[in-house]
């Protein structure tokens, strides 16, 4: 693509992932990359052209000692711009796990903190790291979500008033190579990441390995389409997920209840996908369990048995399966009253200002006069209630105490809707 092409390509991307109403304003991430670089241009003449404001954050993650000249590059561009332009740091890994993995996860979150009111923020993926991604997940044995690849939109849920962001990949169509050639035509600046040809990273493995499948035509641009047709059979089954949510799942004070006879008798991806939906609607997490754990949990629960996954408990109940927060997951997870609690509620009210919000746990279940009828003890005690430091003031699910407000941050629109969208 020509540069001017390039730019009205980019405007038509951003028309398709906003629809018809446009934000006053637009986050973006930039890292200092070729791609990231390219894309606070392209970002800059749109929003201009558009009269939408324009804010950018860095976040570095201190693994090099170039980092901070890296983020010194995007503050001067950004002020050559005219844009708002800010720093998040993350300090947070404690050299186990996926470093990778961690810094995704710790992006999201700074992200999350920093955009206040902003409800898009855009990321520089390319075709490229898509056709990367597909390849990585290919050799993990991932099923049609893996390998749908990076979403061109994705809601990433947070315990905010607004229930979280949009994270938009606008250059998903768009090569590594078109975007270096836009920047040099342009003269724009970049760094090259030394990271992004260390053979130690999966990603940049998989880099490697597509320019030796490449003349087998297996190339970046059939990955790419590959996960194209996964991401449309992966919007089909969801739906199906959804509409058999309908008929065979209810909601009981933040527990899911899945009816046993519906949920066998489904085809088995459906009947995972309600239950990997599930533990991720209950538990308030980002991610959904792994599939082998949660088959292997599906397997004892549909023969009658419990199951521990994802910080939730999965237990048989007559002609129901019962999906509740574990006790163990919230136990130490205190918040002040209005304030989110374990990332899916917010309890608010005049009668309970001021006061702590926890799980209720044994002692908080010892004072009240009735236990709640149909709730188990081990769900009942992982539920929010009002404490006045070990005194128990109110518990909604037993009608104990004054009456407050509860808010669902997570799946605020209902579980079948939720299920579309994760």
């Amino acid at each position: 693509m020509t540069s001017f092409s390039l730019d009205s390509h980019f405007a038509g991307v951003m028309g398709d992932l906003l629809g018809p109403e446009f934000p006053d304003e637009i986050g973006l991430a930039v890292s200092g990359g070729g791609d990231s670089m390219a894309l606070l241009t392209l970002a800059h003449n749109w929003t201009r052209h558009m009269g939408v404001g324009l804010r950018v954050v860095t976040v570095d993650h201190g693994l090099r000692p170039e980092s901070g000249a890296e983020a010194a590059l995007v503050a001067a561009e950004c002020a050559a711009l005219g844009h708002r332009y800010d720093v998040l740091r993350w300090q947070g890994w404690d050299g186990s796990g996926n470093l990778q993995e961690a810094a995704r996860t710790a992006r999201l979150r700074l992200i999350g903190r920093w955009r206040g009111g902003l409800r898009h923020v855009l990321m520089a993926h390319t075709l490229d790291d898509q056709a990367e991604t597909v390849l990585m997940r290919l050799a993990r044995g991932s099923g049609v979500d893996g390998l749908a690849g990076m979403a061109d939109r994705r809601f990433v849920p947070q315990a905010t008033e607004d229930g979280g962001f949009w994270l938009m990949r606008p250059l998903l169509t768009v090569r590594r190579a078109e975007l270096r050639h836009y920047l040099t035509v342009l003269k724009g600046a970049w760094v090259e990441d030394p990271s992004n040809a260390d053979p130690r990273f999966d990603r940049v493995r998989m880099r490697q390995a597509l320019e030796i499948l490449a003349p087998l035509g297996i190339d970046a641009a059939a990955l790419a389409e590959t996960a194209g047709r996964m991401a449309r059979a992966q919007a089909a089954l969801r739906a199906r997920a959804a509409e058999a949510a309908t008929r065979a799942v209810r909601v009981q004070h933040g527990d899911l209840l899945m009816d046993r006879d519906a949920l066998a008798a489904l085809e088995a991806e459906t009947r995972l996908r309600l239950l990997a939906g599930g533990l991720q609607y209950v538990s308030g997490q980002v991610y959904r369990p792994r599939a082998r754990a949660l088959a292997a949990a599906a397997d004892r629960v549909l023969s009658g048995g419990s199951a521990s996954l994802h910080g939730c408990l999965m237990r048989a109940e007559r002609a129901e399966i019962r999906l509740c927060r574990e006790y163990a997951a919230v136990a130490e997870t205190r918040a002040p009253v209005g304030a989110p609690w374990d990332g899916r509620f917010r309890l608010g009210g005049a009668a309970i200002a001021g006061l702590t919000v926890r799980a209720l746990g044994e002692a908080g279940a010892a004072q009240l006069p009735a236990r709640p009828e149909g709730l188990p003890y081990q769900s009942l005690i992982a539920h929010p209630a009002v404490f006045d430091g070990d005194r128990l003031v109110a518990f909604l699910p037993a009608g104990f105490g004054p009456e407050y407000d509860i808010c669902r941050l997570t799946g605020q629109h209902g579980f079948a809707a939720f299920l579309t969208t994760h």
